[in-house]
């Protein structure tokens, strides 16, 4: 006699949003932290991939509540910025066996519309009623096994009620009295499964209301990772948030999508979506849950070595410390120096007799900071956004779907960069109004349309396109092709130019 196993059908969430300000001068709006490599491990995995190989995980093991049952999981669902859409697919393309869809904000509108476009999909994939497994993409996870574990249960707590009501959520293990984050009190009564009823949410608190918490015993960190049905999220948001859940279901039916090769971009409608109000997961739902006798919100332990890596200090924290605790990366050296993170990202930085710094070095900006402080380095991205600098948004490396550019030198009436075009990829046939182009080409063929020309260039050859000329860079070859471009003329802002073909959608 043999024995069957029932399915589970699961679909990963990865909410891929936020600019994370609090690690500027590294993060910026152009290149925030989940893209970013930051964990301080030898997988050299970004943040959004390592939550992706995460969460995609609990389908290979079975060693949680759910042992005795298989679970079958969808493709990935990856809500993100329009603007972060090609830094989210190139980074896609380095994982292996991971099928995804990405659904693009227009504008920022925090995690509740977000979740609700991913709930929409779910729902309109055919599944039948799945379970979403949701995880921010900017967080830690030491223990895998753990993890794993720990997410296999809050699916088996969620497949268990067949009133579709609840919601899992997993609470973290407190170590210190954190201030930084929100707590979760949890009922003393352990279920079959491992798990607890959620008493109630509270902010973040005080140091001595945190101290009191540990003490206790009965409150969590709020970990920000959330498991339910689809149908459980959007008649919950439908309940507490109307306004959410409508203007949402009105962006998303006028929705349109493409595909970039096995990937689908899916938008919802730009001016719809701008309207919908900016508001947390928590905050339209989760926290409103337990005080209302309409859905339940149920919490799986978790003890994994969890870091969300909100600010410097915590990136120091799961860092690898050397004997008198500093954490180095890049070309930097310590000397007489303790509880330090040092950060070089283009070239030798030194630190002599410094405690307890943060000091992170970047192509064009140096940030200095007391550990302790290190939450308020939003307060020098706030300076930067009033003042109107560029240094806020890009880092002097710029990606782009076609390739990156490196601002090298400029001074009046100048700007030098380094320009890489991927294999088979192109810019835009463009035209710029205040500024003419010299380009070199060190590495690779280049194919040129300049004006009613088309011309190929290899090594060590020139052209130069006039101020006000149709033009356009591509890459016929198999390998990547660099060159050197020389910008001169009355006006060199990146806002100069007009795109009239662009393969990329941004014409």
């Amino acid at each position: 006699m043999t024995s069957t196993r029932s399915t589970i059908s699961v679909i990963p969430v990865i909410l891929c949003g936020g600019s994370g300000t609090r690690l500027w001068p590294l993060s910026r709006s152009g290149f925030p932290k989940q893209f970013l490599v930051l964990s301080g491990d030898d997988s050299k995995q970004s943040l959004f991939q390592q939550a992706i190989q995460r969460i995609n995980a609990i389908g290979e093991q079975h060693q949680g509540g759910v042992k005795e049952t298989a679970i079958e999981l969808g493709s990935t669902l990856i809500v993100t910025n329009e603007e972060h859409r090609f830094l989210a697919l190139d980074q896609l393309r380095e994982l292996k066996d991971i099928h995804a869809i990405l659904l693009l904000e227009p504008v920022g509108r925090n995690t509740a519309p977000a979740l609700t476009l991913a709930a929409f999909q779910a729902k309109d994939a055919g599944e039948i009623d799945p379970i979403l497994v949701i995880t921010p993409a900017d967080q830690t996870i030491q223990n895998q096994a753990a993890f794993i574990k720990a997410l296999q249960d809050c699916v088996a707590v969620v497949n268990a009620d067949d009133s579709k009501k609840t919601i899992a959520i997993l609470g973290i293990t407190p170590i210190a009295p954190e201030t930084g984050y929100g707590y979760i009190m949890r009922n003393t009564k352990q279920g079959s499964i491992g798990e607890y009823a959620v008493e109630r949410f509270v902010e973040k608190p005080d140091v001595q209301t945190a101290q009191a918490y540990l003490a206790d015993g009965s409150y969590l960190w709020n970990s920000g990772m959330f498991v339910m049905r689809a149908s459980t999220w959007l008649s919950a948001l439908k309940e507490f948030r109307p306004d959410i859940f409508g203007a949402t279901e009105t962006a998303w039916v006028a929705r349109s999508s493409d595909e970039a090769g096995e990937t689908e971009f899916i938008r919802p409608d730009k001016e719809i979506f701008q309207t919908i109000p900016s508001e947390s997961i928590d905050y339209a739902v989760i926290e409103k849950c337990p005080e209302s006798n309409k859905f339940n919100v149920k919490m799986v332990e978790l003890n994994a070595g969890w870091n969300d890596l909100g600010a410097w200090d915590a990136v120091w924290q799961v860092g690898k410390q050397d004997e008198n605790g500093n954490v180095t990366s890049g070309d930097a050296i310590a000397s007489n120096s303790r509880n330090s993170l040092i950060h070089s990202s283009s070239r030798l930085v030194s630190a002599v007799g410094v405690d307890n710094l943060i000091i992170v070095e970047t192509a064009d900006a140096v940030l200095v900071a007391d550990r302790k402080n290190s939450q308020d380095v939003k307060h020098i991205v706030n300076q930067l956004e009033s003042q109107k600098r560029e240094e806020k948004n890009l880092h002097r490396k710029v990606a782009r779907p076609w390739g990156w550019y490196d601002s090298v030198d400029e001074g009046e009436r100048f700007k030098v960069k380094r320009i890489q075009v991927k294999p088979g990829a192109s810019l835009s046939l463009q035209m710029h109004h205040h500024r003419a182009e010299h380009w070199v080409v060190v590495k690779g063929t280049a194919e040129i349309t300049n004006g009613d020309q088309v011309i190929m260039l290899s090594e060590n050859q020139s052209t130069y396109i006039p101020q006000g000329q149709t033009h356009r860079l591509a890459n016929p070859g198999n390998t990547p092709l660099e060159i050197i471009e020389v910008q001169s003329g009355s006006y060199l802002g990146e806002d100069d130019i007009v795109r009239f073909e662009d393969t990329y959608g941004r014409s």
